[in-house]
Protein backbone atom coordinates (compact mmCIF):
# COMPACT_ATOMS: atom_id res chain seq x y z
CA UNK A 1 0.00 0.00 0.00
CA UNK A 2 1.60 3.02 -1.11
CA UNK A 3 1.94 5.59 1.80
CA UNK A 4 0.98 8.20 -0.91
CA UNK A 5 -2.99 6.99 -0.81
CA UNK A 6 -4.70 10.06 0.40
CA UNK A 7 -8.89 11.21 0.67
CA UNK A 8 -9.36 13.24 -2.00
CA UNK A 9 -12.78 13.53 -2.48
CA UNK A 10 -15.31 14.93 -0.73
CA UNK A 11 -15.74 17.03 3.03
CA UNK A 12 -12.77 15.14 4.48
CA UNK A 13 -10.50 15.70 1.64
CA UNK A 14 -7.57 18.08 2.18
CA UNK A 15 -7.69 21.51 0.37
CA UNK A 16 -5.38 21.25 -2.64
CA UNK A 17 -3.99 25.20 -2.13
CA UNK A 18 -1.29 24.61 0.05
CA UNK A 19 2.44 25.83 -0.07
CA UNK A 20 4.82 23.08 0.10
CA UNK A 21 8.04 22.36 1.57
CA UNK A 22 9.99 20.37 3.50
CA UNK A 23 11.69 20.21 7.14
CA UNK A 24 15.27 18.66 7.69
CA UNK A 25 15.21 17.57 11.51
CA UNK A 26 18.42 16.91 13.49
CA UNK A 27 19.34 13.41 12.16
CA UNK A 28 18.55 14.44 8.71
CA UNK A 29 15.01 13.19 8.10
CA UNK A 30 13.01 15.27 5.44
CA UNK A 31 9.52 15.79 6.52
CA UNK A 32 6.71 16.99 4.72
CA UNK A 33 5.20 20.30 5.53
CA UNK A 34 2.33 22.08 4.43
CA UNK A 35 0.83 25.71 4.85
CA UNK A 36 -2.15 27.01 4.59
CA UNK A 37 -3.80 30.79 4.36
CA UNK A 38 -2.13 33.88 4.36
CA UNK A 39 0.75 35.08 5.09
CA UNK A 40 1.15 37.38 8.31
CA UNK A 41 -1.69 35.77 9.86
CA UNK A 42 -1.67 33.44 13.35
CA UNK A 43 -0.01 30.76 12.97
CA UNK A 44 -1.44 27.33 14.15
CA UNK A 45 0.90 23.81 13.99
CA UNK A 46 -1.15 20.76 13.37
CA UNK A 47 0.67 17.87 14.35
CA UNK A 48 -0.81 14.42 13.29
CA UNK A 49 -1.42 11.14 15.10
CA UNK A 50 0.06 7.34 14.71
CA UNK A 51 -1.05 6.03 11.15
CA UNK A 52 -2.34 8.97 10.30
CA UNK A 53 -0.92 12.35 8.03
CA UNK A 54 -1.68 15.55 7.54
CA UNK A 55 -5.11 14.73 5.27
CA UNK A 56 -6.62 14.12 9.31
CA UNK A 57 -6.47 17.86 9.69
CA UNK A 58 -8.76 18.38 6.79
CA UNK A 59 -11.69 20.05 8.71
CA UNK A 60 -9.67 21.74 10.60
CA UNK A 61 -7.11 23.29 7.89
CA UNK A 62 -10.34 24.17 5.98
CA UNK A 63 -11.89 26.29 8.98
CA UNK A 64 -9.06 27.99 9.96
CA UNK A 65 -6.71 28.65 6.67
CA UNK A 66 -9.40 31.83 6.02
CA UNK A 67 -8.20 33.65 8.94
CA UNK A 68 -4.98 31.57 10.41
CA UNK A 69 -2.18 30.52 8.92
CA UNK A 70 -2.41 26.66 9.26
CA UNK A 71 0.88 24.59 9.38
CA UNK A 72 0.28 20.83 8.81
CA UNK A 73 3.37 18.30 8.81
CA UNK A 74 3.22 14.52 7.63
CA UNK A 75 5.02 12.90 10.99
CA UNK A 76 8.09 10.33 9.71
CA UNK A 77 7.08 7.19 8.13
CA UNK A 78 3.33 9.02 7.85
CA UNK A 79 2.44 10.39 4.54
CA UNK A 80 4.63 12.18 2.70
CA UNK A 81 7.80 11.71 5.08
CA UNK A 82 10.04 9.28 4.43
CA UNK A 83 10.54 6.61 7.41
CA UNK A 84 13.09 6.69 9.52
CA UNK A 85 16.00 4.03 10.75
CA UNK A 86 14.93 1.93 13.93
CA UNK A 87 14.85 2.73 16.66
CA UNK A 88 12.46 4.72 16.96
CA UNK A 89 11.89 7.18 19.81
CA UNK A 90 10.03 9.82 21.25
CA UNK A 91 12.93 12.01 20.77
CA UNK A 92 12.36 12.12 16.96
CA UNK A 93 9.04 13.41 17.74
CA UNK A 94 10.91 16.22 19.55
CA UNK A 95 13.44 16.84 16.88
CA UNK A 96 10.85 16.84 13.91
CA UNK A 97 8.84 19.45 16.04
CA UNK A 98 11.54 21.52 16.74
CA UNK A 99 12.35 20.91 13.15
CA UNK A 100 9.01 22.04 11.52
CA UNK A 101 8.70 24.84 13.70
CA UNK A 102 12.50 26.51 12.93
CA UNK A 103 11.52 25.93 9.33
CA UNK A 104 8.01 27.36 9.13
CA UNK A 105 7.98 30.67 11.99
CA UNK A 106 10.44 33.29 12.45
CA UNK A 107 12.55 34.24 15.41
CA UNK A 108 9.96 34.52 18.87
CA UNK A 109 7.23 33.87 16.48
CA UNK A 110 4.48 32.29 18.87
CA UNK A 111 2.28 29.89 17.44
CA UNK A 112 -0.77 27.78 18.98
CA UNK A 113 0.18 23.91 18.43
CA UNK A 114 -2.78 21.51 18.43
CA UNK A 115 -1.41 17.48 18.76
CA UNK A 116 -4.21 14.73 18.12
CA UNK A 117 -2.78 11.14 19.87
CA UNK A 118 0.92 10.69 18.93
CA UNK A 119 1.23 14.30 17.77
CA UNK A 120 -0.15 15.42 21.34
CA UNK A 121 2.70 13.10 22.73
CA UNK A 122 5.17 14.89 19.92
CA UNK A 123 3.88 18.48 22.70
CA UNK A 124 4.91 16.34 25.42
CA UNK A 125 8.58 14.86 24.45
CA UNK A 126 9.32 18.45 22.80
CA UNK A 127 8.25 20.51 25.58
CA UNK A 128 11.90 21.09 27.06
CA UNK A 129 12.80 21.95 24.02
CA UNK A 130 14.41 25.53 23.22
CA UNK A 131 12.29 25.71 19.98
CA UNK A 132 9.05 24.80 21.45
CA UNK A 133 9.41 27.25 24.25
CA UNK A 134 10.69 29.96 21.70
CA UNK A 135 7.06 29.17 19.50
CA UNK A 136 4.61 27.76 21.78
CA UNK A 137 2.25 30.63 22.48
CA UNK A 138 -0.19 27.38 23.67
CA UNK A 139 -1.09 24.01 23.37
CA UNK A 140 -3.90 22.18 22.35
CA UNK A 141 -3.82 18.34 23.27
CA UNK A 142 -6.69 15.88 21.88
CA UNK A 143 -7.16 12.38 22.52
CA UNK A 144 -3.56 11.64 24.08
CA UNK A 145 -1.95 10.42 26.90
CA UNK A 146 1.99 10.31 28.74
CA UNK A 147 1.93 7.01 29.50
CA UNK A 148 0.49 3.41 30.45
CA UNK A 149 -1.31 3.66 26.92
CA UNK A 150 -1.35 0.09 25.94
CA UNK A 151 -2.41 -1.11 30.07
CA UNK A 152 -5.14 1.05 29.91
CA UNK A 153 -6.38 0.96 26.53
CA UNK A 154 -10.18 -0.84 26.09
CA UNK A 155 -9.58 -1.44 22.90
CA UNK A 156 -10.05 -5.43 24.03
CA UNK A 157 -13.21 -6.25 26.02
CA UNK A 158 -11.35 -8.20 29.06
CA UNK A 159 -10.57 -7.64 32.89
CA UNK A 160 -7.74 -5.07 33.15
CA UNK A 161 -3.90 -7.22 33.72
CA UNK A 162 -1.41 -8.49 32.65
CA UNK A 163 -2.59 -10.52 29.83
CA UNK A 164 -4.95 -7.58 28.48
CA UNK A 165 -1.60 -5.61 28.07
CA UNK A 166 0.07 -8.61 26.30
CA UNK A 167 -2.71 -9.27 24.10
CA UNK A 168 -3.30 -5.41 23.08
CA UNK A 169 0.43 -4.94 22.82
CA UNK A 170 0.46 -8.21 19.87
CA UNK A 171 -2.84 -6.55 18.22
CA UNK A 172 -1.54 -3.06 18.06
CA UNK A 173 1.77 -4.03 17.20
CA UNK A 174 0.42 -6.34 14.27
CA UNK A 175 2.94 -6.63 11.31
CA UNK A 176 0.54 -7.91 8.71
CA UNK A 177 -0.57 -5.18 5.81
CA UNK A 178 -3.72 -3.66 6.21
CA UNK A 179 -4.77 -3.78 2.93
CA UNK A 180 -7.69 -2.49 0.82
CA UNK A 181 -10.38 -0.32 2.84
CA UNK A 182 -13.25 -2.90 3.25
CA UNK A 183 -16.46 -2.53 4.67
CA UNK A 184 -15.20 -5.47 7.05
CA UNK A 185 -11.96 -3.66 7.88
CA UNK A 186 -13.82 -0.06 8.33
CA UNK A 187 -16.28 -1.84 11.00
CA UNK A 188 -12.91 -2.79 13.09
CA UNK A 189 -11.67 0.43 12.65
CA UNK A 190 -14.97 2.08 13.95
CA UNK A 191 -14.92 0.01 16.71
CA UNK A 192 -11.73 0.36 17.63
CA UNK A 193 -10.41 4.15 17.49
CA UNK A 194 -14.49 6.15 16.95
CA UNK A 195 -17.91 6.75 18.54
CA UNK A 196 -20.42 4.21 17.68
CA UNK A 197 -22.62 7.04 16.36
CA UNK A 198 -19.73 8.16 13.44
CA UNK A 199 -21.33 8.80 10.22
CA UNK A 200 -20.10 6.69 7.48
CA UNK A 201 -18.13 9.13 5.35
CA UNK A 202 -16.20 9.80 8.61
CA UNK A 203 -15.38 6.00 9.12
CA UNK A 204 -14.36 6.00 5.64
CA UNK A 205 -12.26 9.01 5.99
CA UNK A 206 -10.17 7.82 8.87
CA UNK A 207 -10.07 4.35 6.91
CA UNK A 208 -8.78 5.04 3.91
CA UNK A 209 -5.80 7.30 5.86
CA UNK A 210 -4.61 4.25 8.29
CA UNK A 211 -4.92 2.20 5.80
CA UNK A 212 -2.17 4.25 3.63
CA UNK A 213 0.08 4.13 6.83
CA UNK A 214 3.11 1.52 5.80
CA UNK A 215 3.85 -1.36 7.80
CA UNK A 216 6.87 -0.55 9.18
CA UNK A 217 6.39 2.58 10.41
CA UNK A 218 2.97 1.52 11.85
CA UNK A 219 4.90 -1.07 13.52
CA UNK A 220 7.97 0.83 15.16
CA UNK A 221 6.39 3.66 16.19
CA UNK A 222 3.29 1.18 18.26
CA UNK A 223 6.21 0.30 20.20
CA UNK A 224 7.42 3.33 20.76
CA UNK A 225 4.11 3.99 22.38
CA UNK A 226 3.71 1.21 23.90
CA UNK A 227 6.35 1.52 26.47
CA UNK A 228 5.80 5.56 26.37
CA UNK A 229 7.14 7.42 29.26
CA UNK A 230 6.34 10.94 29.12
CA UNK A 231 5.03 12.26 32.53
CA UNK A 232 7.75 14.36 32.96
CA UNK A 233 7.11 15.86 29.74
CA UNK A 234 3.67 16.75 30.77
CA UNK A 235 5.00 19.00 33.95
CA UNK A 236 7.30 21.36 31.44
CA UNK A 237 4.30 21.99 29.06
CA UNK A 238 4.04 25.45 30.36
CA UNK A 239 2.23 27.25 28.60
CA UNK A 240 -1.80 27.57 28.19
CA UNK A 241 -2.96 23.71 27.43
CA UNK A 242 -6.81 22.74 27.03
CA UNK A 243 -7.46 19.28 26.20
CA UNK A 244 -10.55 17.50 24.53
CA UNK A 245 -11.03 13.76 25.01
CA UNK A 246 -14.07 11.05 23.43
CA UNK A 247 -15.70 9.31 26.18
CA UNK A 248 -15.84 6.60 23.73
CA UNK A 249 -12.70 6.51 23.00
CA UNK A 250 -10.72 2.84 23.67
CA UNK A 251 -7.46 3.53 22.45
CA UNK A 252 -6.63 6.17 24.93
CA UNK A 253 -9.55 6.25 27.44
CA UNK A 254 -10.77 9.39 29.23
CA UNK A 255 -8.77 8.59 32.20
CA UNK A 256 -5.76 9.96 30.22
CA UNK A 257 -6.92 13.42 29.65
CA UNK A 258 -8.37 13.53 33.45
CA UNK A 259 -4.78 13.03 34.54
CA UNK A 260 -3.47 15.37 32.17
CA UNK A 261 -5.62 18.30 32.94
CA UNK A 262 -4.88 17.36 36.71
CA UNK A 263 -0.58 17.30 36.16
CA UNK A 264 0.12 20.20 33.44
CA UNK A 265 0.53 23.38 34.88
CA UNK A 266 -1.82 26.00 32.97
CA UNK A 267 -4.44 23.85 32.31
CA UNK A 268 -6.97 25.67 30.37
CA UNK A 269 -9.88 23.71 30.32
CA UNK A 270 -11.02 19.69 29.98
CA UNK A 271 -13.89 19.05 27.24
CA UNK A 272 -15.09 15.50 27.27
CA UNK A 273 -17.17 14.70 24.50
CA UNK A 274 -20.12 12.21 24.96
CA UNK A 275 -19.79 9.39 22.99
CA UNK A 276 -17.05 10.35 20.51
CA UNK A 277 -13.98 7.88 20.41
CA UNK A 278 -10.61 8.60 19.59
CA UNK A 279 -10.48 10.58 16.10
CA UNK A 280 -11.75 14.05 17.75
CA UNK A 281 -10.30 15.80 15.05
CA UNK A 282 -12.39 14.16 12.24
CA UNK A 283 -15.76 13.03 14.63
CA UNK A 284 -15.97 16.46 16.07
CA UNK A 285 -14.75 18.99 13.67
CA UNK A 286 -16.37 22.02 14.94
CA UNK A 287 -15.62 21.82 18.57
CA UNK A 288 -11.79 21.08 17.76
CA UNK A 289 -11.43 23.92 15.33
CA UNK A 290 -13.51 26.05 18.34
CA UNK A 291 -10.84 25.45 20.73
CA UNK A 292 -7.72 26.00 18.45
CA UNK A 293 -9.69 29.45 17.35
CA UNK A 294 -9.80 30.26 21.36
CA UNK A 295 -6.40 29.55 22.29
CA UNK A 296 -5.42 31.72 19.24
CA UNK A 297 -7.64 34.97 20.03
CA UNK A 298 -6.52 34.38 23.61
CA UNK A 299 -2.50 34.06 23.67
CA UNK A 300 -1.42 34.65 19.68
CA UNK A 301 -3.96 37.38 18.51
CA UNK A 302 -4.18 39.45 21.52
CA UNK A 303 -0.35 39.85 22.18
CA UNK A 304 -0.09 40.79 18.57
CA UNK A 305 -2.50 43.41 18.97
CA UNK A 306 -0.74 44.20 22.88
CA UNK A 307 2.76 44.89 21.28
CA UNK A 308 1.80 46.24 18.13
Amino acid sequence: MSRLMHVTSGPYAPPVAARELTAVSADGARLHVEVHGPEGAPTVVLAHGWTCSTAFWAAQIRALASGHRVVAYDQRGHGRSPAAQAPYATEMLADDLEAVLGATLGAGEKAVLAGHSMGGMTMMAASRRPKFREHAAAVLLCSTGSSRLVAESTVLPMKAGPLRTRMTTSVLGAKAPLGPVTPVGKKVLRYATMGPGSSPDKVEACARIVHACPVKPRYHWSQVLAGLELDEGVTELRVPTAVVAGTADRLTPVVHARRLAATLPQCVGLTELTGIGHMTPVEAPELVTERIRELSASYVEMKGAASA
